[in-house]
């Protein structure tokens, strides 16, 4: 019987699909899960923060309550760190809320989304999800052609998505050219800045994005502690936008969408500085590592600000898939990305040494 529900843009929607769990591919292959290494989901190699475990621990102690909707501490811890009022902040399951949520607030059906080839799923899965119109920017070596994405923008165009670093190709845009860029959008169209991977740029790199916020009223920043926090299996995420926007956004937005022990880990987080430059330096030591093997096998990569890195592993469209699949038959996972339109390429999150190495050495045996 064919489905009869819901519009025709769900149904063609293709569900989000995430990085191959351990679990699953032990069943696959009749592998040990304790010898598998699992590089798919630029999750952070050293786990959570222990200050985090702490305190999430000791809120399990009030888990038969509700979590505080409003999130009150979180938001405050939030406040603290980038000296923004609490009601400039939408708190997400993740960060990928804060984009469905800023797609369902400012978009509606036969509108338009502007966001660029090769950037991040949820981006054309949100516009999707609410029957908008995609407009794909063709990629400028890899990442977001702002000139052209500016020229892009149509009179019905809504929202723009830009990521950066950009995931999956891991590429960087300047401060400079994303302020001259929100500098030529009409105020009436939302930009979601996504920075899911900023805590891994280079100090020198680094840029002050919520003083955009105080300046572009149209501007909406995404962050996530899944990433260099090390909570992905917690979800949590935030943005910071002016009043006006983010009030929209907590319109729609899930009550107690982030939970209590999520809120807890988030907290002790954000104030473990320590931790955050660890993450940093073995995510730089790791990127070494893994290029000069590249290199050293004379493989094409793209040049990385993430905790990640794309990398070709073949001429013809099957090389992904087939050097993929080889590595998996090894106990290693990393991600494929024919679904980008990327299918000579697969994106490597970067590891611990060990974990780094064990991936080098299969990839050497894949490609033999």
């Amino acid at each position: 019987m064919s489905n009869q529900f819901g519009p025709d843009y769900v149904r063609a929607i293709a569900p989000y699909q995430g990085g191959k769990p351990i679990a699953e591919v032990a069943r696959e292959f009749g592998l040990d899960e304790a010898k598998i290494t699992k590089l798919a989901s630029n999750e952070n190699p050293l786990g959570m923060p222990d200050s985090a475990k702490q305190a999430m621990l000791k809120a399990m102690s009030d888990i038969g309550r509700y979590p505080d909707s409003n999130g009150f501490e979180l938001k405050a811890a939030i406040t603290a760190k980038y000296a923004v009022p609490q009601d400039w902040i939408t708190l997400g399951n993740g960060s990928n809320d804060i984009l469905e949520l800023a797609a369902h607030a400012f978009v509606q059906p036969a509108q338009s989304v502007v966001f660029a080839q090769y950037s991040f799923a949820v981006y054309p899965l949100a516009t999707q999800a609410v029957g908008a119109r995609a407009i794909v920017v063709p990629a400028k070596n890899f990442g977001h052609d702002l000139a052209a994405m500016s020229k892009a923008i149509a009179e019905d165009t809504r929202l723009v998505f830009i990521a950066n670093p950009n995931n999956p190709t891991g590429t960087f845009l300047p401060a400079k050219e994303i302020e001259a860029f929100l500098q030529t959008v009409p105020q009436n169209v939302v930009v979601v800045l996504d920075e899911a991977y900023n805590e891994y740029l280079a100090p020198e790199l680094q840029y002050d994005s919520i003083a955009w916020v105080r300046k572009y009223p149209n501007l909406l920043v995404s962050r996530t502690l899944s990433k260099a926090y090390g909570l992905a299996g917690l979800r949590v995420g935030f943005g910071i936008a002016q009043p006006h926007v983010t009030d929209l956004l907590n319109r729609i937005r899930q009550p107690f969408n982030v939970n209590s022990l999520a809120q807890a880990a988030a907290i002790a987080a954000l104030n473990d500085e320590e931790f955050l430059k660890k993450s940093a330096r073995v995510n730089a030591e790791g990127y070494r590592q893994l290029t000069q093997a590249f290199e050293a096998m004379d493989l094409e990569y793209v040049p990385s600000f993430g905790n990640f890195v794309l990398v070709r592993v073949g001429n013809d469209d099957g090389a992904g898939a087939r050097v993929n699949l080889a590595l998996l038959k090894q106990g290693v996972i990393v991600r494929p990305v024919g679904n980008y339109g990327l299918p000579q390429w697969l994106r490597i999150s970067i590891g611990l040494p060990e974990e780094n190495a064990a991936f080098i050495d299969a990839l050497k045996k894949a490609l033999a």
